[in-house]
């Protein structure tokens, strides 16, 4: 499983139709909205603003704004699918040039718009990974700071003890070595 360096945005015109795809990273369902307010607010006249998403291995959505049944969101969802990409958002903004595609025709453009966009991307490998919570006495801080890496700390939580939400591999040897509870299962970039 590959998610995208960082985001990309590609233009191609079919039969007079502008289909812009922007590809955003995106970690959580609820960014879905923002991301779309701001491209509707950059591209304010577009006739339809299609999108897809996937996070993770099973939240997924495709949206046609408009476009007759299945013809926009599912094929960009199945592109991300086959190229085997997540934690993105795909939406593609078009601007309707006056010759009708057909239903044909529009699932062939805006998979391509997606395939093209893709192609312009750096992709990164996802490794599993789980969320957990690790507790430890004050005295062993340094030495957990010392195996997990700044970024992978989501939270801290000092009471009695110490407990850090963190982001690791599946396989890390940390799971055996201190006592954790396991949050979710999540990815990690490689």
């Amino acid at each position: 499983m590959y998610t995208i360096h960082e985001n990309v945005k590609n233009e191609i015109i079919i039969k007079n139709s502008r289909f812009i795809t922007i590809i955003a990273k995106i970690k959580f369902k609820e960014e879905v909205d923002s991301i779309l307010n701001q491209i509707k607010k950059v591209y304010p006249k577009a006739t339809h603003y299609c999108y897809a998403y996937k996070i993770g291995e099973t939240i997924k959505k495709a949206e046609d704004d408009g476009e007759p049944s299945s013809t926009a969101g599912l094929p960009m969802l199945n592109i991300l699918e086959k190229e085997d990409i997540t934690n993105v958002i795909a939406i593609t903004v078009r601007y309707f040039g006056g010759i009708k595609l057909g239903a044909s025709g529009l699932i062939r453009a805006y998979s391509k718009s997606v395939k093209e966009a893709l192609k312009k991307a750096q992709t990164k490998e996802l490794i599993k990974a789980v969320i957990c919570d690790i507790t430890f006495p004050y005295t062993k801080e340094k030495e957990i700071n010392y195996k997990i890496p700044k970024e992978h700390i989501l939270d801290k939580s000092y009471l009695e003890t110490i407990t850090y939400r963190i982001i690791i591999p599946k396989d890390s040897p940390l799971l055996t070595q201190y006592p954790i509870t396991i949050i979710e299962e999540s990815q990690l970039e490689k």
